[in-house]
């Protein structure tokens, strides 16, 4: 239940402190203060927000986006580049970048959410978004939580690891609610959405799209997944941490948010898998993330990333998952099979 109370100015300094050095992470569901404008307009009045860790749709949670705030715009002769900050929990805007090619009047649209600790540098990158555009589809760019601008308000000693169930399941969130943005906006084609996810990325993409139907296309490059397993091998997780995260209630907290439990649900959507096998992802769970994903989908692995790279360049990486939101020839992802390639 959302409570409001209206406060002293002596009051408001004593909470804008404590709200600053509190930790945002709580039990699940969570629930965080935050100070609005109150609109009869005599002085701000206290918010709750609450947020339900352990699902991943918006059910039980109560995110409200404000108006989105135009920060820039840029023009080519390729693709047109907004940037916005959107919000929907206190201390947590987020840069939101909109790429459209020019003369497209309404194109699909692809989600990019690249892997910790990715920042948004490559959205600013005019080379990026001419590639990112070429085959006919807007481009969406952010981050995840705990990451680049977003950890601005955190604790130090709090990062997207260790506060994983909370890192991943707010993402998923964000997932939901930016498409609920570009859905209103009314110049983008919403039936024919995608999702390109990199590491961390590709797990939220993954738990995303078992949750939004609006998700169509999945490209997953390097995906995160089987946490038991990846938890324990993966060479992000520092050593001298290893151990609290592989606890039994912290596992725990994560059951809920395992994408191979929810890869096989993703039988009905364009679905792509690619892993560069010098990148050292744990490889029992490469392995239970491949036997995972359902026979619709194609799976490749790379040797090394320079092979990647060789495939993919000039915009190569992005053309598959553009072709199946563009094409007329679309098949059905459930009349075919996928190839799993060793």
């Amino acid at each position: 239940m959302t409570r409001t109370r209206a406060f002293s100015c002596m009051g408001l300094l004593g909470l804008c402190f404590s709200l600053l050095s509190a930790p945002l992470v709580a039990q699940q569901p969570s629930s965080r203060p935050e100070l609005v404008a109150d609109p009869s307009g005599k002085g701000v009045v206290l918010v709750h927000t609450t947020e339900n860790f352990s699902s991943l749709s918006l059910e039980g949670s109560n995110l409200r986006a404000d108006p989105p705030i135009l920060g820039g715009r840029a023009e080519t002769n390729t693709f047109t580049r907004e940037l916005f900050q959107v919000q929907w929990r206190p201390n947590d805007p987020i840069d939101l970048y909109v790429i459209r090619p020019v003369g497209a009047k309404k194109p699909p649209v692809v989600l990019y959410l690249y892997g910790y600790p990715t920042d948004t540098e490559r959205f600013k990158d005019d080379r990026y978004c001419q590639r990112v555009t070429q085959g006919g589809a807007a481009a969406v760019g952010f981050v995840s939580a705990f990451t680049g601008q977003r950890n601005e308000h955190r604790p130090p000693n709090k990062w997207f690891v260790s506060e994983l169930p909370e890192a991943v399941a707010t993402t998923v969130h964000d997932v939901q609610m930016v498409l609920n943005y570009l859905d209103s906006r009314g110049d983008l084609d919403m039936s024919h959405v995608g999702m390109l996810g990199q590491g961390s990325g590709g797990a939220i993409a993954i738990l995303a799209a078992a949750t939004d139907s609006r998700l169509k296309a999945i490209d997953l490059l390097d995906p995160w997944g089987d946490w038991p397993h990846w938890l324990a091998g993966a060479s992000i997780v520092p050593p001298e941490e290893r151990a609290n995260y592989l606890k039994p209630d912290f596992l725990k907290r994560l059951e809920p948010l395992e994408p191979v439990h929810f890869l096989p649900e993703l039988k009905s959507r364009s679905l792509r898998i690619q892993f560069v096998d010098e990148y050292g992802e744990p490889k029992e769970a490469v392995r239970k993330i491949q036997l995972a994903a359902p026979s619709t989908a194609t799976v490749r692995h790379y040797p090394t990333a320079l092979e990647l790279r060789r495939v993919t360049a000039g915009g190569g990486l992005f053309t598959w998952i553009s072709r199946e939101l563009t094409s007329d020839e679309r098949t059905d992802p459930a009349a075919r099979t996928g190839s799993k390639e060793q």
